[in-house]
């Protein structure tokens, strides 16, 4: 166990190295001066100041060569240093705690209400004995997947907000403005849920230890519930890990549709 959590831990390690790796070798390869960029704040193509270009490339260490930048911006992201932003001069690392709870709440109701989809339209499939209805529960996966999030947003905030005004459409006002955003989170999420746990779910019912626990008297709701489910459910929560860090990743477009800040 210990060997495997070191493998884990080690792969962990190389996977957050290798992810800025790749994400500051695209941001100095991609076209474009951020110093300029950050100087001429309105975009009207105003050229800058070149010695305060050059003072501002000197703050940023962006004078410096790529493999010093590289190595001075990793031992700072070590350390928990991410500098500060171009955009607004603000520090980059409080910056993101300020806003982290807000983006954590609403990733944490996603996926409790992804949980509680994905699991109802899993079980009411797979259950039901009326083949049509199997059928179109079946279909509903698919299509919740293949909608964009933003979409899922612009249709809520047309049903709930503006043509029934029961919900709030922007802002972080309490509860009620989590409501909207983590539902358009957990659509596409729930969606993928049900889709494995279905398929898992009718594996497991065709299985031997089914015919033996409805030989030993057990009702079809506890085959199903507490027999099946215990089984089907192991690639079903391996998702749920993933869709965890999806979510936190995922909710920048929703929260930018539905003005949250985080």
């Amino acid at each position: 166990m210990r060997r495997y959590l070191l493998s884990r831990l080690g792969q962990a390690v190389f996977v957050v190295w290798a992810a800025f790796s790749v994400s500051f070798l695209i941001l100095y390869v991609l076209p474009g001066d951020p110093v300029a960029i950050m100087l001429d704040a309105r975009g009207e193509g105003v050229l800058a100041d070149p010695a305060q270009v050059a003072q501002m490339r000197s703050r940023f260490g962006l004078d410096q060569p790529i493999l010093t930048q590289y190595v001075n911006g990793l031992g700072r992201a070590l350390r928990g240093d991410f500098g500060i932003s171009i955009e607004n001069g603000h520090d980059v690392a409080t910056t993101v705690l300020r806003a982290l709870p807000q983006t954590l709440a609403l990733a944490a109701l996603a996926l409790l209400i992804s949980l509680v989809l994905g699991l109802a339209v899993a079980l009411a499939a797979t259950y039901t004995r009326r083949p049509w209805l199997a059928e179109l529960l079946l279909c509903l996966p698919p299509l919740g997947v293949s909608i964009p999030s933003f979409w899922i947003g612009l249709v809520l905030l047309q049903c709930f907000s503006f043509g029934w005004p029961f919900l709030p459409a922007t802002g972080n006002a309490g509860f009620a403005s989590l409501v909207l955003p983590a539902l358009t989170l957990a659509i596409p999420t729930g969606a993928a849920i049900a889709q494995v746990l279905a398929k898992s779910l009718s594996a497991a019912l065709r299985q031997g230890y089914i015919d033996t626990a409805y030989a030993k008297g057990a009702s079809r709701r506890r085959v199903h519930l507490r027999h099946a489910l215990r089984n089907a459910a192991i690639p079903a929560l391996t998702l749920v890990g993933m869709s965890a860090g999806h979510l936190l990743g995922g909710s920048v477009v929703t929260e930018t549709v539905f003005s949250r800040a985080g």
